[in-house]
């Protein structure tokens, strides 16, 4: 049984533990999202739109660094879509294609702009599934979650492991 004089010392070492290690340093309170290139000739005209974009809510609904233009920020986020892949994953007999898979590769760049220094080069990849002969929403829904995977992966690599 803990005495009740500790509960209290308990519970906040606890949280104190869980809110340091992994947050942005104090210094960088700002960040600039640039446009991402597309350099993937593939056929979705607002690829890199509608990936900055997302990226961009995914920053300001995680609320680690604020989202602002480029004049001042402490940081700094850019890159391009740098490949872009659609290929069956599910073959059914008589090699009938149920299944195809979206891949999305993006290279990104994030640099401290205070110290001058890059903190990452790195790319990332994921991808999404959808099947043949269904809605027609559903490929959309695969290219989504490729990108919604590939913007939390960008986000966690950009706030956390300080």
């Amino acid at each position: 049984m803990i005495p009740a004089a500790l509960l209290p010392a308990i519970l906040l070492a606890g949280c104190f533990y869980s809110f340091t290690g992994s947050s942005v340093p104090a210094h960088l309170r700002t960040v600039v999202i640039s446009l991402f290139d597309d350099q993937t000739n593939s056929a979705e005209p607002s690829l890199r739109e509608d990936f900055t974009n997302r990226l961009i809510e995914r920053f300001r609904r995680d609320n680690s660094l604020e989202v602002t233009d480029l004049t001042g920020a402490d940081c700094a986020l850019e890159g391009s879509v740098s490949s872009f892949s659609e290929q069956p994953t599910v073959v059914a007999a008589g090699e009938t294609v149920q299944k195809f898979r979206i891949t999305v590769g993006v290279r990104a760049l994030f640099r401290d702009q205070k110290l001058k220094k890059t903190v990452y080069e790195k790319t990332f990849s994921d991808w999404g599934e959808y099947e043949i002969g269904g809605d027609p929403a559903a490929r959309k829904a695969a290219l989504d979650a490729a990108i919604d995977k590939l913007t939390e992966d960008i986000l966690l690599e950009t706030v956390s492991g300080w």
